[in-house]
């Protein structure tokens, strides 16, 4: 057997997924179409930690991962990957997508703590990649460990922020939730979780702060009937909510996304090219299609679930490299062991037409 019948080649959850062992003669999927593709990172859950007994200062653990990732996000442009993970050179991004949990301490109560957070966040990521340590914009939402409901020093900062964003074509009345685009590309940033419907009167969990009317009215406006494709950007996962309704009252506000708002926000999505959904929150990778059910489906959106980034309490973190074509998406992985001291590309390449 030669080296390239070696390389397994899998068709899973509607997704091409490439993982090579062996450096064959492989040339990697084509997503430009003759289209220069729409280039950017996906980074999420970086958690900047205050310690809890001087919340002045940050958390030396999360000072040197969060510090020790802008550096590997600033040189990874240029440089080659390997055959194992697709090949090619990464290309110039046009920014980094960061789906939530900025920072630890989303308890309102604690506004040292998330004064310190914040100000570390800041100092590191910047925003326009001028004003950091990160050389790109960066364009973030809120998680649960920046706000559980609709207070803390995260999303006041995020709204102040919005209105000097790079790029931003759109913000909702509260000022938190913004769109943009990145070439032909539409781009929609929707906070923690999408909600909520009309008719369904109970308390969320997490409050959504109006992203699904933001959502429809920016799809309409920015978005119509063009078929530009579209990438949006929430903090929580998916499948875990996306259940049969109708759902007693008591077991769904106990759900950190109401399953009425899931369905509204896949509901809110027909007709339009959806290219990619994104988001942090369960500190894993997930790649897989998503068509309103709770199952990996093999049609629909494609949908990434980032891994943490730079979480304190751990060495192991992620990324995503994020190509998108004139007609399909395309991601790698890289990743670390030891806290970014050094990284390397995970041997797969995710690949997906955009749902028909």
């Amino acid at each position: 057997m030669n080296k390239l019948s070696k390389c397994l080649l899998a068709l899973g959850a509607g997704f091409i997924v490439l993982a090579i062992a062996w450096a064959g003669n492989y040339a990697p999927t084509d997503v430009t179409d003759k289209d220069e593709p729409v280039v950017f990172f996906l980074i999420g859950d970086t958690h900047l930690f205050a310690k809890k007994e001087d919340p002045e200062k940050l958390d030396p653990r999360s000072a040197s991962l969060s510090s020790r990732l802008v550096d590997t996000l600033n040189k990874l442009a240029g440089t080659e990957i390997p055959k194992q993970a697709g090949g090619g050179t990464v290309q110039a991004p046009r920014g980094v997508i960061h789906a939530g949990d900025c920072i630890e301490t989303g308890d309102p109560a604690k506004v040292k703590m998330q004064q310190t957070e914040w100000a570390a966040f800041s100092a590191e990521f910047g925003l326009s990649g001028k004003d950091g340590r990160l050389k790109l914009p960066i364009y973030e939402v809120h998680g649960n460990h920046d706000a559980t409901r609709d207070k803390g020093v995260p999303l006041t900062q995020i709204i102040e922020r919005n209105k000097t964003r790079p790029n931003v074509t759109n913000r909702s009345k509260n000022g938190l939730h913004y769109s943009w685009d990145w070439g032909k590309v539409h781009f929609v940033n929707l906070g923690i979780v999408v909600g909520q419907v009309d008719g369904v009167k109970r308390k969320r969990r997490y409050d959504p702060l109006g992203s699904l009317d933001f959502l429809i009215a920016d799809l309409k406006e920015k978005v119509g009937d063009s078929g530009r494709p579209v990438v949006i950007t929430h903090h929580v996962d998916m499948l875990r909510y996306s259940q049969a309704l109708p759902v007693e009252d008591k077991k769904a506000e106990a759900m950190e996304w109401d399953p009425a708002d899931v369905k509204g926000f896949h509901a809110a999505l027909k007709g339009y090219n959806v290219a990619a959904i994104l988001y942090g929150h369960t500190h894993s990778r997930n790649v897989y299609r998503w068509d309103g059910t709770n199952k990996a489906a093999k049609n629909g959106i494609p949908v990434f679930n980032v891994t943490k980034s730079s979480h304190f309490a751990s060495q192991s973190q992620g990324l995503f490299y994020i190509e998108i074509g004139r007609d399909s998406v395309t991601a790698r992985e890289y990743q670390t062991k030891d806290g970014w001291q050094s990284g390397s590309w995970t041997p797969q390449v995710w690949s997906a037409k955009f749902r028909e």
